[in-house]
């Protein structure tokens, strides 16, 4: 008999295809590791369905009218569980959940014997439809788990060699603002802000010991809906483009619009927001603004009022 010093347990590689899900409750993230070490052997004993799933996504950059794959996000050349490949990711809204579901009955994706893990409240919400339609089993994870050993992870690897965290040196000055890597090696503690439909702050004292602190209902989910509501729009992506080619100035009532100039006293500068939305009060600039405009003000306001709320967080957990 072997000394016990010297066994191994051998654990078995997970079955192809390796997915991971994060279903919120705006956007739908999906990725999916694409093996490149494949051997003739594999190859051949690869079953069709898995073949032509791997080439459907792999070889599209949309699906239907919603469905996106960012290629310039995909990580190439990564080693997983003894494996090397490509990691894809691909978003779709939360609203075409079923379709997804669907489709995946359709391709007959429960003969594969994968397991699809899932975060996200849309892994709890969407659970027994997997079950009942797809014939799929969810293996959920907690979302707030993921994101912090997520993030770790992903400073690990970095962007195909290069660092994926970074931060901007003076950025209150446009002429030396200069971005910046940021090296995850001893970031404890944290302030780790997950931006999602809404807004969760998390103080992170180790990777296996974190607390949320705090959120805001006023996140990605509320930009898109009052741009939605207020421009007409239908997508993010939609809403992102009208508010990059977007003024707030238009729309924001700013520090020099009351003060004539910079409030010197407190230090605010006559460019800053005094308040969002404030010349909409007025008959005349709300007739002569874009719905650009609106797009724009909207993003502003949703992420001054996170980066607000962060500042103070981050404050009172230097002061603990």
């Amino acid at each position: 008999m072997l000394d016990k010093h010297f066994t191994t347990e051998i654990q078995p590689q997970p079955s192809f295809p390796w997915f991971g899900m994060d279903i919120g409750g705006t956007l739908v993230k999906l990725v999916y590791f694409e093996p490149k070490d494949i051997t003739a052997e594999e190859e051949q004993e690869e079953v069709e369905n898995l073949k032509s799933i791997r080439k459907y996504l792999t070889s599209n950059t949309a699906y239907g009218k919603t469905g996106i794959r960012d290629v310039h996000l995909e990580l190439k050349n990564l080693t997983m569980c003894g494996r090397k490949g490509n990691l894809h990711f691909i978003r779709f809204p939360t609203c075409a959940m079923h379709m997804f579901i669907q489709m995946g009955s359709e391709k007959n994706f429960s003969s594969l014997h994968t397991t699809l893990c899932a975060t996200g409240g849309g892994a709890f919400k969407f659970e027994e439809d997997f079950r009942m339609i797809a014939d799929l089993q969810l293996h959920k994870l907690d979302e707030l788990d993921c994101l912090i050993q997520g993030l770790l992870y992903v400073d690990s690897v970095g962007f195909n060699g290069k660092p994926e965290c970074y931060y901007f040196e003076n950025p209150t000055n446009p002429e030396l603002c200069q971005k910046k890597p940021y090296c995850l090696d001893n970031p404890y503690p944290m302030l780790l802000v997950n931006m999602g439909s809404g807004v969760s702050i998390l103080a992170v004292y180790s990777k296996d010991n974190y607390k949320r602190v705090t959120g805001t209902s006023l996140g990605g989910g509320t930009f898109l809906g009052l741009c939605c509501l207020l421009t007409g729009c239908e997508t993010f992506e939609e809403a992102l483009e009208m508010a990059a080619k977007g003024d707030s100035t238009n729309v924001d009532k700013l520090v020099k619009d009351i003060y004539g100039g910079d409030y010197e006293r407190f230090g605010l500068q006559g460019s800053a927001v005094a308040s969002s939305f404030g010349n909409m009060m007025s008959k005349e600039k709300r007739e002569s603004i874009s719905k650009e405009d609106l797009a724009r003000a909207t993003l502003v306001t949703i992420t001054n009022n996170i980066g607000s709320i962060a500042r103070m967080c981050a404050l009172n957990e230097v002061r603990l």
